[in-house]
C-alpha cells in the first residue's frame, strides 16, 4: 500500500527515525526538528499514525500507564524507513532544481558580443 509523505507523515516519520516515541514525545520532536513551524494537534498527529500504521511505515511498540494515563508507543518499520529515504531524496532532488533556477536568475547578465 502507497501512502502519500504529507508534511505531518514527514515530520512524524522523522521522530520515529530518532527511536520509539508515545504520541506526546512525537508532537515535542516534531515541533522541535522542524524549529517551531509545524505543531501537530492530537487528531492530526493519532488520525496521520493510524495511516502510517495502515500503510506499514510505523508500528505500536508496546503501552504503558504513567500517571494513569496510558502511553502508547510507536516505532518506525523498514518499510517507513525506506519510505522516509525516498522522501528525503525526493526533497533534495526538487531542492536542487529550485536552487540552480534561482542562481541561473539571480547571476549578472553579461553582455553580448554585439552590445559590448
Amino acid at each position: 500500500m502507497s501512502i502519500a509523505i504529507t508534511e505531518p507523515s514527514f515530520w512524524i516519520l522523522s521522530a520515529l527515525a530518532g527511536g520509539r516515541r508515545h504520541g506526546y514525545a512525537i508532537m515535542r520532536e516534531v515541533a522541535e526538528l522542524s524549529e517551531g513551524r509545524t505543531a501537530l494537534k492530537v487528531p492530526t498527529l493519532y488520525t496521520t499514525l493510524e495511516r502510517l500504521e495502515g500503510a506499514g511505515l510505523v508500528r505500536q511498540d508496546g503501552e504503558e500507564v504513567v500517571d494513569g494515563r496510558a502511553r502508547r508507543y510507536y516505532m518506525l518499520t523498514d518499510l517507513g524507513s525506506s519510505a522516509l529515504h525516498d522522501e528525503v531524496e525526493a526533497l533534495n532532488a526538487r531542492a536542487r532544481i529550485a536552487a540552480a533556477r534561482l542562481s541561473a536568475r539571480l547571476r549578472p547578465a553579461r553582455p553580448s558580443a554585439a552590445t559590448a
